[in-house]
């Protein structure tokens, strides 16, 4: 329920303060108008100068923009009636997504056991899962199982010797679901992650939709998503990036949808005009007010409960979750900020400060904690995982230390953390497929996952070929798609620096959160593939440039024509290039001139 404060219920509301016209231009920002700076735009400042119009026009639809209607000329030129235009374009908020996934859907599970094999990193992930899922901790496997695993699973035994292992047990957990549903066999330990990314594709369509009030580029984002290689590939093997990019998505949809919530609550405590003016759609005009939206309680946030949990089983999968929980909660912050200052908050920000900052915090933080730790609960109640009993050991050689009073298997689990921690920051030996961050972007350099060369008449090579053939499982991103990504970064940096765009803003975010600590590590061996947990924020970065490329409402016929068919190339040929490239995304057999034909850099060989 949303609280009030006293002082704001008696009498009526308090008049927002008078503002004063602000000051001309001065030389510096009338240069920046060339770039597309608008002085008071977006959020209502003027780089630390207030613009608030006194007359709080579209404050309503600042604050909760309403969700973009096809034309009425679009549903008259298709013979649709207007009553049945409304149900359809109500309807479509959820049948377009569920469609898009169904499509990402199929192409994901299409084969799904092919190749029968433990491919790349399959060999310590699908493993490490099966011992998890049936002891509640890894074991220390054999080097020569995978032989054993993939000809007879039944006769292996899960070894009970403690295995060593360097990442969290969220993933591997999951991955462990899908053996005990369907086996320890490559279908089994690679059915939850195609699961996870189908679903991942519908979030997608739902937080653009959100994100850009529109169906259509919700479900235009989602669908680059469905034919983006590196997630197509990565939904396909038992890795543990795809899950976390799988809760990393999820986080930020929690965000998306809290911001909504709380800004829904802010519109509902602003008075209205009191001469009775209403704005668009006909509802009541609202006014910015000092009072209220300095004092006015947000209330109960389940949302931001929700992402708190999401980040925990993040950092639970994979360790560069924790990058993640404090950019998207310092983005969470700044946007009730922008929420305060736009409702009439003088001091926006000692506003949050002293009524938003403690929960948002205890929302996400100790919740990620708690759920981080409860991840572990296997590993906590056996007796027998690696360093379990670290710290009973230590006891019997030093009678107890500072720490003793804390329980035994915390210090134990803390030890690991450090052990872990010390092997990630001193990972540095050499692979033929590390890449540096700086060339992820243009897909420097992709990872092989797998590679035969069946001769011809042998493992669908055509008997009819001169040579071996090659067949490849090859982690690269549909290159169309990441090469027109390049340009929409910067074009989200630039609506964001210059238009105060949220939306650009917040994409910026999630990508800079995914990519960023990678530059941390130059000297530590990184792979290409750790960026798909921000693929989806290329994919709707490359949306929102599609937008613009159509043009906003109001632009001439011809403009917006020139633009639908400028972005429905690129759509095309984006597509197109995940058709061209799906040989090397799903092991098939090619012939090897067709297979050198799909290497356009020499450093994907």
């Amino acid at each position: 329920m949303t609280s009030t404060a006293p002082e704001a219920l008696e009498g009526p509301h308090p008049v927002a303060p008078t503002v004063a016209e602000p000051a001309p231009p001065s030389s510096w920002e009338r240069r920046l108008r060339h770039f597309g700076y608008r002085p008071g735009r977006g959020t209502g400042r003027a780089f630390g100068r207030r613009a608030v119009d006194p007359l709080a026009v579209g404050l309503r639809e600042r604050l909760d923009p309403p969700y973009t209607r096809p034309s009425p000329r679009v549903w008259s030129l298709l013979g649709v009636p207007p009553h049945l235009a409304e149900r359809l374009w109500r309807a479509a908020a959820w049948t377009g997504p569920l469609l898009v996934a169904l499509l990402a859907g199929v192409l994901r599970f299409w084969n799904l056991g092919k190749p029968h094999a433990v491919i790349f990193d399959e060999t310590y992930y699908a493993k490490d899962s099966w011992a998890l899922i049936n002891q509640g901790y890894e074991g220390a496997w054999p080097k020569d199982i995978d032989k054993s695993i993939l000809t007879d699973p039944g006769s292996v035994l899960v070894p009970t010797d403690p295995g060593y292992v360097v990442h969290p047990p969220v993933g591997k957990w999951i991955i462990g679901i899908g053996e005990k549903l369907f086996g320890f066999e490559p279908f089994g330990w690679r059915f939850m992650v195609a699961l996870l990314g189908t679903l991942s594709v519908l979030m997608l369509c739902r937080i653009g939709r959100r994100l850009f009030r529109s169906t259509f580029l919700g479900c235009l984002a989602g669908l680059l998503l469905a034919v983006d290689g590196l997630h197509f590939v990565m939904s396909r093997t038992a890795l543990l990036d795809q899950v976390l990019m799988f809760f990393v998505l999820a986080a930020f949809g929690c965000l998306v949808v809290d911001r909504d919530r709380a800004r829904a609550r802010l519109i509902a405590g602003l008075p209205t005009d009191p001469d009775g003016e209403t704005g668009p759609g006909g509802k009541p005009l609202l006014r910015p007010d000092a009072a209220v939206a300095a004092t006015l309680g947000l209330g109960w946030r389940p949302w931001r409960l929700a992402a708190g949990v999401m980040l925990g089983l993040a950092a639970g999968t994979k360790w560069n979750g924790l990058y993640i929980m404090a950019a998207f909660g310092l983005m969470a912050v700044l946007w009730d900020v922008a929420a305060r200052r736009m409702a009439g908050a003088v001091r926006p920000y000692a506003t949050v400060a002293r009524r938003d900052l403690i929960p948002a915090f205890v929302s996400v933080v100790p919740v990620a904690v708690a759920t981080y730790v409860a991840s572990w609960t296997g590993w906590i109640l056996t007796d027998r995982g690696y360093f379990r009993h670290w710290a009973a050991e230590q006891d019997r050689v030093t009678g107890g230390g500072t720490w003793s009073w804390l329980p035994e298997w915390l210090r134990s689990l803390w030890h690991y953390e450090t052990e872990v921690y010390k092997f990630h920051v001193g990972l540095s030996t050499p692979h033929t497929y590390e890449s540096n961050p700086w060339s992820w972007i243009v897909l420097g350099r992709p990872v092989s996952y797998f590679y035969e060369s069946p001769s011809p008449g042998t493992a669908g090579c055509p008997a009819d070929a001169k040579e071996k053939c090659a067949q490849e499982v090859l982690a690269l991103g549909t290159p169309l798609l990441w090469w027109a990504a390049c340009f929409a970064i910067l074009y989200v940096l630039w609506r964001w620096v210059f238009r105060r765009d949220w939306r650009a803003g917040a994409i910026a975010c999630g990508i800079a959160a995914g990519w960023a600590p990678w530059f941390l590590y130059q000297e530590r061996t990184i792979f290409l593939f750790y960026a798909v947990v921000f693929v989806p924020f290329l994919c709707l970065a490359v949306a929102m440039m599609l937008g613009a490329m159509v043009g906003p409402a109001g632009s001439s016929e011809r403009r917006r024509t020139f633009g639908a068919v400028a972005a429905g190339v690129l759509v095309l040929l984006i597509v197109w290039n995940f058709i061209y490239f799906w040989p090397l995304y799903t092991g098939q057999a090619i012939p090897i001139d067709a297979w050198r034909n799909r290497m356009w850099l020499d450093t994907w060989v």
